[in-house]
């Protein structure tokens, strides 16, 4: 793991940890990878394709 994504990871674990469910905090997650990647579009689906996620979810 670069230092950088390890930063990210500890960034995003403080920034989420207050969300009560743990799906919540994982999304969490997943939307700021998704806003930090390359793309034009920086609406759900299109970020979470680029991950490996499924974006039609809420």
């Amino acid at each position: 793991m670069t230092l950088a994504r390890g930063e990210l990871e500890a960034f995003a674990s403080e920034m989420f940890e207050p969300f009560a469910r743990n799906d919540q905090r994982r999304w969490g997650r997943v939307y700021l990878r998704g806003l930090l990647t390359d793309g034009k579009r920086k609406s759900v689906e299109p970020m979470a394709a680029r991950l490996g996620e499924d974006g039609n979810r809420q």
